[in-house]
């Protein structure tokens, strides 16, 4: 048996006397989608961020293939280069063209030569349909050009993992479609995904895994068909008869 690709135990995160996060585990599989559904305020995004280090746990251990990353003493830097991360505001460097954007970290972190991350980022750019703007800065393009210029960022360097934050909640709805049949393709490619979104249409079609939080621990967790559909827990009952009426 191969270790997770990502095996949260006991995950826990304080801020003053508030528990966001009150003991998750989670482990997520190879080529695995996995969906965190849940009102805000429900420690979607935190949890999202302890993995990427951005925000220390209290209790827990988070292990990237076997390793564990929560440990203080771990290189924060090597790991992040390990993880890619999307979220819902696109952060693209606005001083940067859309091909620089995409193959900075390609030639700053992974010191791959210029001239061949050049081409890994118009080669993603072309994929993304955006070959064509790879000089424009990112002022010039649409909100869901920008998310799935970010998306194309996150994903150049083939990291073990991808964190996706709400990349859709900051888009105009003609928009959210583009974007969400990107991370369709990058399912199909067989990239591992942890995803949290509002977009319960989409946990539907596209997860592997439909992981339920609220109030900081995960209620309920299953294939999308029963968890969306037949759904166990009175909380999950609750949550998904709001926000789907």
């Amino acid at each position: 048996m191969t270790a997770p690709v990502l095996d949260l135990r006991g995950i826990v995160k304080v801020y003053g006397k508030d528990a966001v996060l009150r003991g998750v585990d989670l482990s997520v599989a190879q080529h695995e989608v996995v969906v965190l559904i849940g009102a805000s305020g429900s420690g979607k995004s935190t949890l999202l961020k302890t993995v990427n280090l951005l925000e220390r746990i209290d209790d827990g251990q988070i292990l990237l293939s076997g390793t564990d990353i929560s440990d203080p003493r771990v290189d924060v830097d090597r790991v992040r280069a390990r993880i890619g991360v999307v979220f819902q505001h696109y952060n693209l460097f606005p001083h940067l063209s859309v091909l620089n954007n995409v193959a900075l970290a390609l030639r700053q972190v992974h010191n791959v030569p210029k001239a061949q991350a050049d081409q890994r980022g118009l080669d993603l750019l072309a994929r993304i349909g955006l070959a064509d703007r790879a000089r424009d800065y990112p002022d010039r393009l649409s909100g869901g050009q920008q998310q799935r210029v970010a998306i194309a960022r996150a994903i150049a360097t083939d990291p073990e993992l991808l964190l996706l934050d709400e990349i859709t909640s900051a888009l105009d709805p003609q928009l959210v479609g583009e974007v969400l049949d990107l991370v369709g393709e990058l399912k199909a490619a067989g990239s591992t995904i942890v995803m949290a979104t509002h977009e319960i249409g989409f946990a539907r079609r596209v997860a592997d895994r439909v992981v339920f939080l609220a109030d900081g621990v995960v209620v309920e967790q299953g294939p999308p068909g029963q968890v969306l559909d037949d759904p166990q827990q009175p909380a999950t009952r609750e949550f998904l008869a709001r926000v789907l009426r």
